[in-house]
């Protein structure tokens, strides 16, 4: 019923301004603004919405991840652009915030709005 149609996910911030700032800017992701939601434009022709919430909560799940060759680099990178990455208990994680153990090598990070995201090591 629902196979053949084209699906998609979108997320809350509280504040559109600084979405597109932290997406566009520090992510340097491709993003639209439209009737006041905000796109990102992710590779394989992906578009997410994000949208304004009066009282959003953020995600308590990753919401996005970004698969990358070079983990370190990005991580590297992403920390000069001023992004801090997350410490979870349970999880080791290096002094890069990069957690090497089970599956794919992979760091979180939140955006403005206290979304959680992550780099995955491909």
């Amino acid at each position: 019923m629902l196979g053949d149609n084209r699906e998609f996910s979108g997320f809350s911030v509280d504040g559109l301004e600084k979405a597109k700032q932290f997406y566009g800017g520090t992510l340097g992701l491709r993003v639209s603004e439209d009737n006041g939601l905000l796109t990102l434009h992710l590779a394989g022709d992906t578009n997410v919405p994000v949208y304004p919430k009066d009282g959003h909560t953020p995600a308590a799940f990753t919401l996005l991840d970004f698969p990358v060759d070079d983990i370190d680099r990005v991580v590297g990178e992403l920390v000069a652009r001023g992004v801090t990455f997350e410490r979870y208990e349970g999880f080791e994680q290096d002094e890069k915030g990069i957690h090497r153990g089970r599956g794919p090598e992979i760091a979180w990070f939140k955006d403005p709005a206290g979304n959680v995201l992550s780099v995955l090591g491909t």
